[in-house]
């Protein structure tokens, strides 16, 4: 699942991978978001494997003849864009939101693709977990502050609500 819930048992230390930390205090709740994976390494692997075998078929007909060459670029052509396209999506998948919650403090931690960094903060008192409509299904952004941000835009519609609902909690239940 692309939520990941860091464990804090005993509120003893925090995890050493953090993006974010706060005064070397230990959170009251962490989670990781990032975008789910439906074809894993050995996947890829077997849709290039199964592809390459299923495209040589024709070329066993045409084997010999001038028709083998004419064919061949265009099976090479087709192998390659896939490869192509579906390292785009790995490397386009490299995003990492990482959603922090200390006593008096709120971080949000985005990293995309390209490893540009963004942060935002606010006091957790003030902050209001907005629910919208557009620009797709339940769209969630984070208000305290002087600017409203995104949270989980990767994610999917249910995954989005229950996130909503467990920061909701979260924030219901922070010591005063």
């Amino acid at each position: 699942m692309p939520i990941q819930h860091i464990d804090l048992a005993g509120r003893a230390s925090d995890y050493p991978e953090a993006l974010s930390t706060y005064n070397d205090k230990t959170p009251e709740w962490r989670v990781l978001l990032y975008p789910h994976r439906s074809l894993p390494a050995t996947g890829f692997v077997w849709v290039i494997a199964v592809l390459c075998c299923g495209l040589s078929v024709p070329l066993f007909g045409v084997f010999g003849t001038a028709a083998f060459w004419g064919v061949l670029p265009f099976l090479i052509i087709t192998v390659a864009a896939l490869w192509g396209f579906i390292m785009r999506n790995y490397r386009d998948g490299h995003i990492v939101e990482e959603l922090t919650l200390w006593q008096d403090r709120l971080t949000l931690v985005h990293i995309d693709p390209k490893g540009t960094r963004k942060d935002w903060q606010a006091n957790p008192y003030w902050v209001q977990v907005a629910e919208h409509k557009k620009p797709v299904k339940h769209y969630l952004t984070l208000k305290g502050g002087p600017r409203e941000v995104e949270l989980g835009a990767f994610l999917s519609a249910e995954e989005r609500i229950a996130l909503k609902h467990q920061l909701e909690d979260e924030l219901k239940n922070l010591p005063a």
